[in-house]
């Protein structure tokens, strides 16, 4: 169980050192500095898109063929490999290379989201149905920790380079890249090692295992059709994921643009950081004894609460404020979303739903960006910006509302014993 969390300590330092963190900005005061804002704006965009795109097509398919074949760690070690190798190779490219960071940085993100779809379709290998929630929580509230610590390190080796011996900043960033490859390698050693996987569920070759797959594949859009419970649950957790993912990438920009300094918001996120950590686990115990709906409906109402906040913000303390109150949910709601998720799947296909289940994670913050801007340009306010996300949480309340996990779980006893 232990050693499945510590993965979410591995891999949460590329989601928040490079991803949320340094990439960004170092493309675009680095590798790409002769660029133009819009244009370096524009290819990071486009590769962040193409990323999501892949594994939104291929998830599915990878995640059957795991099934299949019983490779969910074989597939999860080899998306690691991909990611580790990406990140560290972003330490030894020069400045100006920003085609190369780019392409080095999308396979950074493939291993990242590759290996997540793996990742979490061991939760049923390794916790029984009545701790999900805890272990999942487990692992969120790890991964918080583990991001937030190496985060605050290189933070202050990038602040401070002569105490480290760097000659300055930009060598301070790129170590940091290298750090997280060394961090996500060492910490992904447990889980290879001491996690189990369930049998296999179809042929014993790979030929077999890749045409079972496809085959599996169509067969589970069907299954999912007439699981009408786990469908509806998919769509209301599209609604307010979109809702949470807008928040999380649309967080910095909100804060520029509302007047904070850059250094303010690293430190919102540092907060966020290590909030989230007993956070995390406190919304585990929820679900475990309350139920995950309960503990999700819960982090939906304080999100719309601090879309309120936001719209009426005007100081940094207020910010800190609403780093505060997102740390306590955004990994409760993470968390029990992917043990109720877990709940109503069939035994012997975890790999091939948590690939839909990624899917639509990664379909999320697609329409919440697009009512944000919206919103900026329409009332010129940045501090209202926010407001229409009300919609994306209220929907998706609203559908969750309806989700019967009784009827859910009789649902798929029913389809294994017709």
């Amino acid at each position: 169980m232990l050693s499945w969390a510590f993965y979410d300590w591995a891999n949460s330092a590329f989601a928040t050192v490079v991803m949320a963190g340094f990439f960004p900005i170092f493309f675009k005061r680095y590798w790409a500095a002769d660029l133009a804002v819009t244009d370096s704006t524009f290819w990071l965009g486009v590769i962040n898109s193409s990323a999501s795109l892949i594994i939104v097509v291929s998830a599915p398919l990878l995640g059957a063929i795991a099934d299949q074949a019983g490779a969910k760690k074989r597939f999860l070690i080899g998306f690691t490999v991909l990611g580790v190798l990406a990140c560290g190779t972003l330490f030894w490219l020069a400045q100006g290379q920003w085609g190369i960071a780019l392409a080095i940085y999308l396979l950074g993100v493939l291993g990242f989201s590759g290996g997540n779809i793996f990742y979490d379709a061991l939760l049923v290998d390794v916790a029984p149905p009545g701790s999900y929630e805890r272990v999942s929580a487990l692992g969120y509230a790890l991964g918080y920790l583990g991001g937030g610590l190496l985060f605050a390190f290189n933070v202050v080796m990038t602040l401070y380079p002569s105490w480290f011996g760097l000659a300055d900043s930009a060598q301070a960033v790129k170590l940091s890249f290298l750090s997280v490859a060394l961090w996500w390698s060492l910490f992904a050693i447990p889980v290879v090692v001491w996690v189990p996987e369930g049998p296999r569920a179809g042929g014993t070759g790979w030929m077999l295992s890749v045409s079972g797959g496809l085959r599996q594949l169509g067969a589970t859009l069907g299954q999912i059709r007439r699981l009408q419970i786990t469908f509806l649950f998919l769509v209301a957790y599209w609604f307010y994921i979109d809702g949470v993912d807008t928040i999380v990438r649309m967080a910095v920009d909100f804060g520029l643009a509302v007047g904070f300094e850059a250094n303010s918001l690293m430190v919102a996120l540092l907060i966020t950081q290590f909030v989230g950590f007993p956070a995390a686990l406190a919304f585990g115990r929820f679900g475990e004894r309350w139920g995950a709906k309960r503990g999700i409906m819960l982090a939906i109402g304080i999100y719309m609460l601090v879309v309120l906040g936001a719209s009426r913000m005007d100081r940094v303390e207020e910010f800190y404020l609403l780093a505060v109150v997102i740390g306590l949910v955004q990994g409760g709601i993470q968390a029990l979303s992917r043990a109720l998720f877990a709940r109503l799947i069939p035994a012997g296909q975890t790999a091939e739903f948590f690939g839909f289940f990624n899917m639509v994670g990664k379909f999320a913050a697609v329409l919440g960006p697009l009512l944000v801007g919206l919103a900026a340009a329409l009332t010129g306010d940045s501090r209202l910006s926010l407001v229409p996300i009300l919609l994306l949480f209220l929907v998706g309340a609203t559908l969750l509302s309806r989700v019967d996990l009784e009827a859910g779980g009789e649902a798929i006893r029913h389809r294994l014993n017709p």
